[in-house]
């Protein structure tokens, strides 16, 4: 069984379960349990089980149909996101649009009943696997922010649509690059009017910083790292002595920890509207500080094991099953991706807390 086919149906197994999907309303495939989905994200961090390959089916692009779509669109894409069975990736960075998402040059015209594509997107995490991807696209050249619309593109053996791997520093091909030339997309597949793309952009953006609960991950995820470093800490042997007798260690374990608990508090924080004093605030600050925690946690991993991170997840005396090399190597995109560090702090700083622009 390849890892896709048993990830898939992992996540099947956990949505058959109740465990994925608990607070989106029955018509659409969830459970109808308001507030369940954080306790089950909470267990699913506590078991170490394995991570959902649906991801941006269920941290994306669900809740973005959920708060844009029509009730056909909800219907008909959010229980398989929910389940696994239909698999979703984001068509949002181009070459020559990064961190500027408002760059896009990937054009849409309307012709009929359909839409025409012609653009290039890269660095589109599990475009190999996807069958749908959330589509940014240009359909005005005469408004940069309006000029933009969103559509819930086929992108698997679709016409006009090519996928090529792209192969990571790890040696696993996370990444594509997706080409559209000519593809036609449907207009009952674009997500709210047109010209409205920004808008529904931003609520996407919402969800992949991490400000909200979704359905296959949140305030219990921050957290999971933080075990692993201790059972790391607790396994390794320095000298004769465990890496969690170390007073620096332990220290260090301690500040990680309380950041993740930060994060965790926050994601629940972003539940009640009450509590955010700025819609920007919390998913700038999330971003943020998860993407960086991230990168601290993995050095300090790497760090305990020591020597031994040298060795990579295929060589069975590998620490964790070289868990902490391959989160080391990865976690330096986490503070590029969804817009880098840099981007996000200008943001934080003129949009949110009022300060001049920098020249």
């Amino acid at each position: 069984v390849g890892q896709r086919d048993y990830l898939q149906a992992w996540q099947g197994r956990c949505y058959e379960a109740g465990l994925i999907g608990c607070d989106y309303p029955e018509a659409y495939g969830g459970r109808g349990k308001n507030g369940f989905q954080r306790i089950a994200n909470q267990a699913l961090g506590q078991a170490r089980v394995p991570f959902m390959i649906n991801v941006v089916g269920l941290n994306m692009a669900a809740p973005t149909i959920l708060h844009h779509g029509t009730e056909a669109q909800k219907r008909k894409f959010i229980p398989g996101a929910l389940s696994g069975a239909e698999i979703w990736c984001q068509g949002f960075s181009e070459p020559g649009a990064g961190s500027d998402m408002a760059n896009q040059q990937t054009s849409a015209v309307k012709q009929g009943e359909n839409w025409i594509i012609n653009g290039h997107k890269v660095w589109t995490s599990l475009g190999h696997f996807a069958r749908w991807m959330i589509l940014i696209t240009r359909t005005s050249k005469h408004h940069k922010y309006d000029g933009l619309t969103y559509f819930l593109a086929p992108i698997q053996g679709h016409p006009g649509v090519t996928v090529r791997p792209l192969v990571k520093i790890t040696g696993e091909s996370g990444f594509n690059e997706v080409l559209f030339e000519d593809a036609v997309v449907p207009d009952t597949c674009r997500l709210d009017d047109a010209g409205k793309g920004w808008t529904v952009a931003m609520t996407t953006l919402t969800y992949e910083r991490g400000a909200a609960e979704s359905a296959g991950g949140g305030s219990g995820e921050a957290l999971r790292p933080i075990q692993r470093l201790i059972n790391l800490a607790r396994e390794t042997q320095r000298n004769g002595v465990r890496a969690a007798d170390d007073p620096i260690t332990r220290d260090a374990i301690v500040q990680r920890a309380i950041v993740a608990e930060g994060l965790a508090q926050n994601a629940r924080r972003a539940r009640v509207p009450a509590l955010c004093d700025h819609p920007m605030r919390l998913p700038l600050q999330q971003k943020l500080v998860g993407s960086e925690l991230s990168q601290h946690n993995a050095r300090l991993g790497v760090e305990i094991a020591g020597a031994s991170s040298t060795l990579y997840k295929l060589d069975a005396s590998a620490p964790a099953q070289g868990y902490w090399p391959l989160a080391y190597m990865n976690s330096y995109g986490h503070t590029i991706a969804a817009g880098t560090n840099e981007i996000q702090r200008n943001i934080l700083g003129e949009r949110v807390l009022g300060l001049a622009k920098s020249k």
